[in-house]
């Protein structure tokens, strides 16, 4: 271990000295020593490999060199670029050097963190099978050798593919089964290229793994279960929808990840995934938990007048007809009264009698059968990561405001590692805050650093905090 001893602030030691719990971080970020990286690419696969690597890491060069009245029609929209610490050069390391982070928890405040992938973030948006599986690989053989000593406190996070069913399972397998990972990202949308497309980056359409998807991925939700990992997305929705500005990286930033976490929610239900797999749980990082309370409500409306019995209500074949053309007669004016014999023309739009019957019920697949169904969802399968710094946070605890009077389960998400994060000591005060100015009770706060990643942890594996500073 290193000589350098790290002290907490005062602000740490304020919050730490209110709570009798511990601290666990739903959401940290590592980064990546990409030398180490690059040599288990290269005997994973090739060097040929790794240079297509290499010119991954090197992207942002790249794109300059096309000329930006270029970049619409090639679909390159405006990505991440000094995204990492730099003036706080501790900090960097601490996230590059496990040693350094695990020596550095007490003074940031935290007693046990799950720490995300920097570069993996990436790998599982790559389009190349080839390139995809060879970095996936290489990233969680780097996690499971590098933080090996410092486990029982740092817990890395794998790196799973989605584009098929078939190598998120070998993927899985080889996590889990064989390295000994306990937890596991994906991303829960894929872009898939239209067919006949002649520009993949351009003609692309959203997979997002449930309703209409192109797979069925009920296998990888199975394989999930039996292994004792919940599904975790860290998906990005930077470079589709509106979020494709060739020149602003914080306009295509702000709120991409809600996007993407939003889509691989919705997808999930309408699919039926989640009354499939009633035991299994779902988490969706960095987004924050506002677009959550947001989904909840948009459904619960949306089923009260759209399930299949509220639908009869809408049905062209209930129209009173012989009392529609009363009423133009009573009241329509002599515009209305002239053209009275029309009346197909005046109801057919939106109101075709002829839809097929087989394609009137969009919660069908869901499975569906109550509100309480949603909120069942939403309070017990669903789990929200939340930056420490974000005000929204309180809304997940606010019953009396929410739909249903649900709370929502937020999980406190450092994002250490990344450019959110200025100052690795302010992520704990941050997360207070809500507390001080009376958001949210310590109760909530319990709930929010502790409780819920816990709840969400242990639901398939009872055993997750083994051999680690926690006690459950």
């Amino acid at each position: 271990m290193g000589s350098k001893t790290f002290e907490r602030s005062q602000e740490v030691s304020d919050v730490r000295g209110q709570i009798d719990h511990p601290i666990i971080d739903g959401d940290g970020h590592l980064i990546e020593f990409v030398p180490w990286l690059r040599d288990l690419i290269v005997e994973i696969a090739d060097e040929s490999v790794a240079k297509q690597f290499d010119a991954l890491v090197h992207g942002s060069a790249a794109i300059r060199g096309v000329p930006e009245d270029a970049r619409r029609e090639l679909g390159i929209s405006r990505s991440s670029y000094w995204a990492l610490p730099a003036r706080n050069t501790l900090d960097r390391a601490t996230a590059m050097l496990p040693e350094l982070l695990y020596e550095r928890l007490d003074e940031i405040g935290i007693d046990f963190a799950l720490l995300y992938p920097t570069y993996g973030l990436t790998v599982v948006g790559i389009p190349g099978a080839e390139l995809r599986g060879a970095v996936a690989r290489a990233c969680n053989r780097y996690i499971a050798e590098a933080y090996a000593p410092f486990r029982d406190r740092l817990e890395p996070v794998a790196s799973i593919p989605m584009f098929t069913p078939d190598e998120a399972v070998a993927e899985l397998n080889y996590a889990v089964g064989e390295l000994g990972l306990k937890s596991v990202m994906m991303a829960g949308v894929v872009p898939r290229p239209f067919e006949g497309a002649s520009n993949e980056r351009t003609s692309r359409w959203m997979d997002t793994l449930g309703h209409d998807s192109l797979y069925d991925y009920d296998p990888v939700w199975q394989r999930c279960l039996d292994l004792g990992v919940c599904p975790t997305f860290h998906a990005s929705g930077m470079g589709w929808g509106s979020r494709t500005s060739t020149t602003n990286y914080v306009y295509n930033h702000i709120g991409n990840f809600a996007t993407a976490g939003e889509a691989t929610a919705r997808s999930l239900i309408f699919g039926g995934v989640t009354k499939r797999f009633p035991e299994l749980r779902f988490a969706f990082l960095e987004g924050g938990v506002a677009w959550g309370v947001n989904l909840l409500a948009d459904l619960i409306g949306h089923y009260e007048k759209r399930n299949r019995r509220s639908l009869e209500h809408y049905n062209p074949a209930n129209l009173d007809r012989p009392g529609l053309a009363q009423l133009i007669a009573d009241y329509g004016t002599q515009g209305h009264r002239d053209r009275a014999d029309n009346l197909d023309l005046a109801l057919a739009m939106l109101s075709d009698p002829d839809e097929r019957p087989d394609q009137v019920d969009d919660f069908a697949e869901s499975m569906l059968t109550s509100v309480d169904d949603i909120v069942d969802i939403f309070s017990r399968q669903y789990f929200f990561g939340c930056e420490a710094d974000d005000p929204m946070n309180a809304m997940a605890f606010d019953a009396s405001k929410n739909p249903a009077n649900a709370k929502l389960q937020a999980i406190f998400a450092s994002d250490i590692g990344h450019w959110d994060v200025p100052d690795f000591r302010g992520v704990v005060p941050e997360a207070w805050e809500l507390v001080d100015d009376g958001h949210i009770t310590t109760d909530d706060f319990q709930a929010f650093t502790c409780d819920n990643i816990t709840a969400l942890l242990t639901a398939g594996n009872p055993d997750y905090f083994a051999n680690t500073i926690i006690t459950t």
